[in-house]
């Protein structure tokens, strides 16, 4: 096993891209030029990292640890955001995919009141190297049977769990999607309505749940509104290739406590 450093270290280098702005619904906002320099300094026991977005002062911050609300996977991907849902206070968290020579990442912010205020997907690739993205994500691309394996790893650092997973979507006569996620020994089947590119669950209207599709194949899974004493999720999905995706899910408890990251590697079969 990595330590979390050294997962850290994965990240390690000069990364330019975009950062683009999206309303609730989806909605194009604005796109931002940037690049991101993650510096290891005194043989990697300090990591500086350096923010340019152009119109925007350069943010600088350094790292001789990690922690808090911040996890990471063996490959480098990771997730940071806030360890704690509280009354009347913003909320939100990042989920970040690393793949070769490129990342793709996805913030989702809510607002006091809990409702789903926005979201920025960051697309990265190493600079000096070439760059191939993937289309805007459809529904199409994602039907039929995914199977695949999770690994959680867990804020207190004990043992990751590995499991397989297997994840089927279809459309019913009506145009409905129907979802049926099996991990372990549990499986869990919903239906969602979709409107453009927006993948609605709403069988229960306290605890609607929204998919966006989005550029570069990547989907944003958020609650429209996140509520006190009930457990919660942020998921970001990335189809890396045709018939290659990879998913990661920050879970909550019903204290608003964050207990765990799932990273869910997954092949169309």
């Amino acid at each position: 096993m990595k330590s979390q450093w050294e997962c850290f270290l994965q990240n390690l280098g000069v990364w330019e891209g975009s950062f683009t702005n999206f309303s609730p619904q989806g909605t194009l906002l604005n796109d931002t030029s940037s690049r991101l320099c993650l510096e290891g300094l005194n043989n990697n026991q300090t990591v500086r990292l350096t923010l340019s977005r152009s119109g925007k002062d350069d943010v600088i911050r350094e790292f001789r640890s990690v922690g808090g609300g911040l996890l990471f996977f063996e490959n480098g991907s990771f997730s940071e955001g806030l360890i704690q849902l509280g009354p009347f206070s913003e909320f939100g968290g990042e989920l970040a995919f690393v793949h070769e020579n490129r990342r793709l990442r996805l913030v989702q912010l809510f607002d006091k009141n809990g409702h789903l205020n926005g979201l920025t997907l960051i697309r990265e690739h190493l600079a000096g190297t070439l760059v191939a993205e993937r289309p805007p994500l459809q529904i199409h691309d994602l039907l039929g049977e995914w199977r695949g394996q999770a690994v959680t790893i867990y804020r207190d650092l004990r043992s990751p769990d590995i499991y397989s997973t297997t994840l089927k979507i279809q459309l019913d006569d009506a145009g409905r999607l129907i979802q049926s996620t099996s991990f372990g020994d549990r499986t869990i089947t919903s239906t969602a309505t979709i409107k453009g590119s927006i993948v609605l669950f709403d069988q229960d209207p306290q605890k609607q749940v929204q998919v966006l599709l989005l550029p570069d194949g990547a989907s944003a899974t958020s609650p429209l509104k996140v509520q006190l004493r009930q457990p919660l999720f942020l998921e970001a999905g990335w189809l890396i290739q045709t018939n290659l995706r990879q998913r990661m899910i920050r879970s909550y408890n019903d204290k608003g406590e964050w207990v765990s990251l799932t990273l869910v590697t997954e092949e169309r079969v």
